[in-house]
């Protein structure tokens, strides 16, 4: 196998993980939304943590994009 035909899967086994990050912002949101809708007055709370969830779930997507680049064009 040549290098250029390698870098190209492993980069491709890299970003597997951005489904799962897909799917944990999803499920983040729909339950931010699920526990406004049953407790409105709770929002100033349960709303800031969705976010930092989002953050630190986001980190994970940026991390893989990383580590495909690096393979890429490292």
């Amino acid at each position: 196998m040549e290098v250029a035909a390698a870098k190209l899967i492993g980069a491709g086994l890299a970003v597997i993980g951005l489904g799962g990050v897909g799917a944990g912002i999803g499920q983040i949101f729909a339950t931010l939304v699920s526990s406004v809708a049953r407790n409105p007055a709770a929002k100033s709370q349960v709303q800031g943590l969705a976010f930092i969830g989002f953050a630190l779930v986001e980190a994970v997507a940026l991390y893989a994009l990383v580590i495909a680049f690096l393979i890429l064009f490292g």
